[in-house]
């Protein structure tokens, strides 16, 4: 009777459970409808929106119109806003009603020194500046994740903080709103954010770990100026001898970051396991010392670390071992890695929900001095950094970052909503 009764226990557990899990299957599935419906009812004014910020972009430290625009568009949904954070960043705080885990969407804000002629119907009026690396898109998508997700706050489990940064193309934004206090309004569990790419429109791409290049500084101090122009040569031939990358590789054309043969989505792209030196070459002489810098970029940041220590053998090595001072780093610039559980999670939310053919998974790294600042965010919280598809090769909008004819389809809007409202909830309710 014991066991029966032990027996009829576990079953209706069982089937309780399952049932719990039914329910929440069902009230995730309807949720995801309800963006993408949303999404589209706001679709025509977020492009009004991605327009205004387009004609009237502002450089880096100067965005006191966007700040204000995002500001009120945030209010107006009822968010709790923050404002002049790290000069002119704004945060938007969006509690669901039951309690959770807390998150982060990040959106750039700010547009560059340019005066290369825009290439669309509604260009820049702020003479010398514009949009040409898609920020006015990610402030637009980070504006309609806040409004779709507003709209469902009574379902969520947790708090959405919607973070605009300033200042991202000088590499400072992101440090500034840190250290104006950024942690002590967001007590953040993970963070995401992403940046137009020229893939293709409707698509995602991402990949764990680093997603740009290790860019490091090194310095080699001599004394003795005795022979210098000999150990300069010596040590210039030295470093770049490390390089393993071909003078007349592709790997130099950036374009072909996105060649579908050989590019950073191809499991055999040429852009992994690299070590180049950048051609040019620093040289100080002073009255007892010789100081030589160069540049390296590399895809592995072990490699960079196991670089010193060779460097100084070698030299050591050499008949310019007895006027070796110093081999460091002066300088190293953080590097977005996504945290590898984050990113398998939320590419297999999007795959699960828009199609596979919505995720690119890639095997390489962005190659040259390409970053974002981003960065200083992952150091301190877990997160995935994504590259939203903005091109559509059919009608000639090539959206690759910093280029002339940089453009953008503005059906990545209503993408970058859809998938990331999405991720945004699975990673808030699920269990």
């Amino acid at each position: 009777m014991k066991i029966k009764k032990f027996l009829f226990a576990f079953v209706v557990m069982i089937l309780s459970g399952l049932f719990a899990f039914g329910q929440q299957a069902n009230k995730k599935a309807a949720m995801h409808k309800k963006v993408q419906q949303h999404t589209d009812a706001i679709f025509d004014e977020l492009v009004e929106v991605r327009r205004d910020f387009h004609v009237h972009p502002e450089v880096s430290g100067q965005e006191e119109r966007t700040s204000q625009k995002i500001a009120d568009y945030l209010l107006s949904l009822g968010l709790d806003v923050k404002t002049d954070i790290g000069g002119y960043g704004v945060v938007g705080i969006l509690k669901g009603d039951n309690e959770g885990k807390a998150v982060a969407w990040r959106a750039d804000i700010d547009a560059m020194a340019s005066d290369i002629p825009d290439v669309v119907d509604f260009p820049s009026v702020n003479k010398g500046v514009r949009h040409i690396c898609g920020h006015d898109v990610h402030t637009t998508v980070g504006l309609g994740i806040a409004n779709v997700l507003s709209q469902q706050q009574e379902d969520l489990e947790g708090t959405v903080y919607f973070i605009f940064q300033p200042a991202e193309e000088t590499y400072e934004g992101a440090k500034a709103m840190i250290d104006d206090g950024l942690w002590d309004i967001a007590h953040l569990d993970e963070i995401y954010g992403l940046h137009i790419s020229p893939f293709p429109v409707g698509t995602v791409a991402t990949k764990s770990g680093s997603v740009f290049a290790h860019t490091n500084r090194i310095k080699i101090v001599y004394k003795d100026p005795d022979n210098e122009e000999s150990k300069i040569d010596f040590t210039k031939n030295l470093i770049s001898g490390f390089q393993n990358v071909a003078a007349d590789s592709k790997f130099w054309d950036w374009e072909n970051l996105g060649d579908p043969e050989i590019g950073i989505e191809n499991p055999n792209t040429i852009f992994t396991d690299f070590l180049t030196v950048r051609n040019k070459f620093g040289v100080e002489k002073t009255d007892d010392r010789v100081i030589i810098t160069a540049t390296l970029n590399s895809s592995d940041k072990e490699q960079l670390n196991s670089f010193l220590k060779t460097l100084k053998q070698k030299i050591e090595n050499s008949q310019y071992s007895e006027d070796l001072v110093s081999t460091e780093y002066s300088y190293e610039k953080a590097v977005v890695v996504n945290d590898e559980e984050l990113t398998n999670g939320s590419m297999n939310s999007i795959s699960e929900i828009y199609g596979k053919n919505s995720v690119i998974p890639l095997y390489g790294v962005v190659t040259a001095d390409r970053g974002d600042d981003f960065a200083y965010f992952q150091q301190q919280v877990p997160g995935v950094y994504y590259f939203l598809g903005g091109a559509n090769y059919e009608t000639g909008v090539i959206s690759m970052p910093h280029s002339p004819d940089f453009a953008v389809d503005e059906e990545s809007i209503r993408f970058g909503v859809n998938y990331f409202s999405s991720v945004l909830i699975d990673r808030l309710n699920d269990h």
